[in-house]
């Protein structure tokens, strides 16, 4: 705080009254600011320093997130190819076994899509209100059509309604003017076709064939019922209700793209293999992001030298929160996962180094591990953990939930902001208290010392007026 004193010099006495009055504050205030400064600058530096620390964590928890994915699987086993991508794709899981099959899809699996009579009024067609029904797979789904409806408004009531159940509706408008409403869903296979009920006009029987070319009053499934796909496994024939063929090869998914053309199919080879490169390339993902958050902890525990030698604190030196966070999030390392062959990440060549306390990755490790039958897909079940335990019990899991209680709303960190936060208000109320006792005994002190100024002056003016007085005194006795 600057001082609120004015350098002055006393009239009466001569003296420097402010740098008296100065000199006296400052010895007063000294030890307490001195004590509030400290404590700010140390207070801000952590704050700073959990910021930082929070940072990191929610960076790595999102790497961890990335590699426990269950729609991109980071550490599936083995990896598989098709031979002709624009008609199947394929993925593992870790029961997947290494070979080669060859896949013909006949027939893609398709939804239902059926269509009502035709309204001559367009989309604007009086709609009578009731109850429509459109039912699938034996369940019934209702939506209420208000009084004063439109074949428009019947469209988006059924969409609003039904739309988390991938049922959709939609006014098709043939050269005529007229429209029919449209009905549709994201459900394949036989036996889902669609049929509705309940309102005049929009009654479809989803089991009948709409002819071609259709009639005004004419409704009913568009093209063709809803069907299975229809595939060949390596000579053997598979149906399956969705165009995802899971189950039918253990440990591989099929994703059906394009059936050819009718009667002839569509081929490819698929073939099934060690995911090495993958599984390597994910380790090393989790090392760099494991060692990146053990550098920003190092930086944020230990004391550095400026440029005159002396001793620089980190935000937690000689906090004990860093030491326990590196121990819960170490001792899942050193745990054995759920695996029978592969149950310790040194096994894939994945070590600690004993200066940094970093991770290392040794390649040649990996790859004499990956020579192993079966071990590849137990890489897996370690970092990934058994659908038995819904993967709680792998790595990525366990390091994840290590870290919770310091990253989540109102864990650990949060609660030390709050704290440091408490007291850098407190502080703040601190140098406000001090400002206002230097502004007080600034004034005080100004106030005494220009009262003596103004005594000894008037002692001086005194003091010169008897001088005067004698020396008046001598010289009418001289001159007599």
């Amino acid at each position: 705080m600057a001082s609120p004193i004015t350098p002055s010099t006393g009239l009466g006495s001569g003296l420097d009254i402010g740098s008296i009055v100065t000199a006296l504050v400052n010895a007063d205030k000294s030890a307490a600011q001195t004590q509030i400064t400290n404590s700010q600058a140390t207070n801000t530096l952590k704050l700073s320093g959990v910021g930082s620390l929070k940072s990191a964590l929610t960076t790595f928890q999102t790497a961890l997130t990335n590699l426990n994915s269950s729609t991109t699987p980071q550490f599936a086993g083995f990896s598989a190819t098709s031979g002709t991508p624009s008609t199947l794709t394929a993925t593992t899981d870790n029961t997947a076994v290494a070979g080669s099959y060859n896949i013909t899809v006949n027939a893609l699996a398709t939804g239902s899509q059926v269509a009502s009579a035709s309204f001559a009024g367009g989309a604007s067609s009086a709609i009578p209100s009731g109850t429509l029904t459109i039912s699938q797979n034996g369940t019934n789904y209702n939506v209420t059509i208000p009084a004063n409806a439109t074949l428009q408004s019947t469209r988006d009531a059924i969409n609003s309604t039904l739309s988390s159940n991938g049922i959709s509706a939609n006014i098709v408008t043939d050269s005529s003017g007229s429209s029919r409403l449209v009905f549709g869903s994201t459900t394949t296979g036989l036996g889902s076709d669609l049929s509705v009920s309940g309102i005049a006009g929009l009654e479809v029987d989803g089991t009948q064939v709409m002819p071609v070319p259709p009639t005004a009053t004419s409704s009913g499934t568009i093209t063709a019922l809803a069907q299975n796909a229809s595939l060949t496994i390596s000579g053997l024939t598979v149906s399956s209700k969705s165009n995802t063929v899971t189950g039918a090869v253990s440990g591989l998914t099929l994703n059906l793209l394009s059936a050819g053309a009718p009667g002839v199919g569509a081929t490819s080879q698929v073939t099934v293999g060690t995911n090495t490169t993958g599984l390597q390339s994910s380790i090393q993902t989790f090392v760099n992001a494991y060692n990146s958050l053990m550098t920003t902890i190092g930086n944020l525990s230990t004391p550095t030298t400026d440029s005159n030698g002396n001793v620089v604190p980190a935000a937690f030196t000689g906090d004990s929160l860093p030491r326990a966070l590196i121990s819960s999030i170490r001792g899942v390392l050193t745990t054995p996962g759920p695996g029978s062959q592969l149950a310790v990440l040194s096994q894939l060549g994945v070590g600690t180094d004993p200066v940094s306390g970093n991770l290392n990755f040794n390649a040649t490790t990996f790859n004499r591990a990956m020579t192993t039958d079966g071990l590849s897909g137990q890489v897996q079940t370690l970092f990934t953990g058994t659908t038995a335990n819904s993967g709680s019990d792998g790595v990525l899991s366990r390091m994840t939930a290590a870290i919770s209680s310091y990253v989540q709303t109102g864990g650990l960190l949060d609660q030390r902001t709050d704290s440091l936060n408490t007291q850098a208000s407190s502080l703040t109320s601190q140098q406000a208290a001090l400002d206002l006792h230097v502004t007080n005994i600034t004034a005080t002190l100004t106030a005494k010392y220009n009262a003596m100024d103004l005594l000894v002056g008037q002692l001086k003016a005194t003091s010169t007026s008897i001088t005067s007085f004698f020396s008046s005194l001598d010289a009418q006795k001289s001159a007599s």
